[in-house]
């Protein structure tokens, strides 16, 4: 089956045909032959590069009236990263359309400017869920002759505290219009959107619900806790060409990795909530360029990274929520490609690979850090293919008989020696320190594991209040705050997940929440410089008998300036910093397999 056998239009046509798209893929083949014929509701569960933006965006171009300055169709995505994707490709696929208009709205940038793209006319809008509940409010934006309405990562939205603005955004579209839902997972709070919202929808399914591609291979390794940041470099060593996400499970800890690896060399940046929009924005057009080969990102942050090529997702932590490593995964082994996810365990998370493993249905293969030999063989063959494939430049040809002359008293098999040595020792040297990084998994931590698993399974069934700090809110519903406002602040603040925030009580003036105390300093601390409608929030602990009016001067610190040696190359400060290295240090030719050469010419003059 070719695009052409879906009765699109020859403008589409030939938009894919310069994006050189010949044949759709399986969720587009499904959906957009009954989408275009049977104008019902959908329900698509299928991961992050399946193509499901053409699957639900090549329909809407169709059964749009361009000739209209009104707006027709509706796409709602959780982040501002996902939303411009999708916009970026709507504009592509209606390039040809005449009078086609797309609109992009979300915060963090002008309203104003937004808003003069929906009054010109716009008919199909992309939005972030915050900022169209904020042009709803102005009367900006008008959903009354909405015909479809698509929720992109439904879970996601939901997952961030989004539920009762999409309740909000779909009371204010028509009772006739058509709702499309995509989801990577289907958990019950998005069955429910479908039950109350929908009317008899069908399902597409690509792979099995919940699960991740086929063609992505799951590997964890267990370590000791001290050893988490070497181990980390110790993959990435073995892997010269890799191009990946690391995913942390904090801003502090994505921070203080991020910065470990750039102080000792590799290419990699960080992305969180701490960052402004336009630092983040430069981070992931760097890392779209291939620029930086590791990104370093909290779960909040690289929702809706929409980015071809990746090799490796690679979790440094593993998520509070074990539902999220799904969507870490989605980020590899996209349009078929093959990719591996990594997990780094200690002995007593066990428990969470097999909670994991039930829920994407998938067994993890046990990996082993490979030692200092391994990594220097691997990182040996790679100088080699580097020095294999550079390009010679023909003004080296005025020089080539005095280097002869030089060598004219050496053998071929010694020069060879000499180049490679003097390349690559420093690294010999650093991985002739190194030990074994596996640590062992005894009977009492598999038990101790498969209790925690099952405190995971139940983590959200009810809590004792003992186990629980209350904050207090200076905003309350007068402010409009509501309790999905609350839960997205504090989750986005503060990188903790939806299912560690417990009560939720709103007033008038103020309002009240509860977290797990163990995040109670994490809260307080990201929940510092929170807005809400422009306004600066004030939280604090609440004055119940246990802490009174309290207040803490920050989390606690975290010592965690270094690691013990043997992680890897340049791994504690002191390696090194001529010649050898991986082609991801900084200093390369940037990108992927850069090989290092620019930046050790430069080091000697």
């Amino acid at each position: 089956m070719t695009f052409e056998d879906l009765g699109l239009r020859p403008e589409v046509l030939q938009a894919l045909n310069d994006l050189g798209f010949e044949k759709p893929t399986p969720i587009q083949k499904e959906a957009i032959p009954e989408l275009l014929s049977s104008q019902r509701d959908l329900v698509g569960l299928a991961q992050t590069g399946t193509g499901k933006t053409a699957a639900f965006g090549l329909p809407i171009v169709e059964l749009t009236d361009f000739t209209k300055k009104h707006v027709q169709a509706l796409i709602v995505a959780p982040t501002r990263e996902l939303g411009m994707q999708i916009a970026s490709d709507m504009k592509t696929f209606t390039k040809h359309v005449k009078g086609a208009k797309i609109a992009t709205i979300y915060g963090g940038a002008s309203i104003d400017t937004q808003a003069r793209e929906i009054r010109g006319g716009a008919q199909i809008v992309v939005a972030t869920p915050g900022r169209l509940i904020d042009m709803m409010k102005r009367n900006i934006i008008k959903l009354a002759e909405v015909q479809v309405v698509v929720l992109d990562e439904a879970d996601e939205m939901l997952n961030m505290g989004f539920k009762e603005d999409i309740d909000s955004i779909l009371e204010q579209t028509p009772e006739q219009r058509n709702v499309w839902l995509f989801s990577a997972t289907m958990p019950k709070e998005v069955a429910k959107i479908a039950k109350n919202y929908m009317d008899n929808p069908f399902e597409i399914t690509v792979g099995t619900k919940n699960t991740t591609a086929a063609n992505l291979k799951h590997v964890y390794y267990t370590i000791k806790e001290r050893d988490r940041y070497p181990a980390l470099k110790r993959i990435l060593d073995l892997h010269p060409n890799i191009y990946g996400v690391i995913f942390c499970r904090t801003k502090r800890a994505t921070q203080e990795v991020a910065d470990k690896l750039m102080q000792d060399g590799y290419s990699a940046e960080p992305l969180h909530g701490d960052l402004s929009q336009g630092q983040r924005d430069a981070v992931m057009a760097k890392f779209r360029k291939k620029a930086i080969q590791m990104l370093v990102a909290t779960d909040v942050a690289a929702r809706g990274i929409d980015v071809n090529d990746i090799t490796h997702v690679v979790n440094y932590n593993l998520p509070e929520e074990v539902e999220n490593y799904t969507h870490r995964s989605g980020r590899t082994a996209r349009a078929g490609k093959h990719g591996i996810s990594v997990a780094l365990v200690s002995p007593r998370e066990i428990g969470k690979i097999k909670s994991i493993e039930r829920i994407i249905g998938k067994e993890f293969e046990k990996g082993e850090i490979p030692s200092g030999d391994e990594v220097s063989k691997a990182q040996l063959f790679h100088l080699i293919e580097t020095v294999k494939t550079t390009e010679v430049k023909e003004e080296l040809g005025k020089y080539l008989p005095t280097i002869l002359e030089q060598f004219e008293d050496l053998e071929k098999e010694d020069i060879i020696k000499l180049f490679v040595s003097s390349e690559f020792n420093p690294m010999l040297e650093y991985y002739q320190k190194s030990y074994d990084l596996n640590a062992s998994v005894s009977s009492r931590d598999r038990e101790r594991g498969d209790r925690d698993a099952g405190r995971e399974r139940g983590r959200n069934r009810g809590r004792n209040d003992e186990n629980k700090q209350r904050f207090h809110v200076n905003q309350g519903e007068e402010g409009g705050l509501n309790k999905g406002a609350v839960l997205r602040l504090v989750c986005q603040h503060s990188d903790i997940s939806s299912g560690e925030v417990g009560r939720i009580d709103l007033f008038r003036e103020f309002s009240f929440f509860e977290v797990d105390k163990k995040f109670a300093d994490q809260v307080l601390q990201g929940m510092r410089n929170a807005e809400f409608n422009g306004e600066g929030l004030k939280v604090e602990f609440a004055g119940d008998k246990k802490g009174g009016n309290r207040s803490r001067n920050g989390s606690r610190g975290s010592n965690n300036n270094g690691s013990r040696g043997g992680g890897g190359y340049k791994g504690n400060g002191g390696g090194s910093r001529s010649g050898g290295g991986s082609s991801h240090r900084k200093g390369n030719s940037g990108g992927v397999g850069g090989g290092g050469d620019r930046s050790r010419r430069r080091r000697r003059g």
